[in-house]
């Protein structure tokens, strides 16, 4: 199965929250509300300079994703 990048989510849990799931390494849950983030598995071959700057590209991404998809939605 080809699974994709990211995914949206939601949970009735959290009504406000909008949570962006981001499904290759490193992988994490970005929640757009508060913009925190979740990191779901270890990251250790990562520097931290290193981790920071994926980090930082992937979030960057996971926004311009939930913005397309939203576009989508309206369409």
């Amino acid at each position: 199965m080809e699974m994709p990048k990211f995914l949206l989510g939601d949970n009735t849990d959290f009504p406000e929250d909008i949570f962006i799931l981001h499904l290759e390494f490193p992988r994490f849950i970005l929640n757009l509300k508060n913009d925190e983030l979740e990191l779901i598995e270890e990251t250790d071959e990562l520097s931290d300079a290193e981790l920071q700057n994926e980090i930082t590209a992937l979030v960057a991404e996971a926004v311009a994703f939930y913005d397309r998809e939203m576009n989508r939605y309206e369409e």
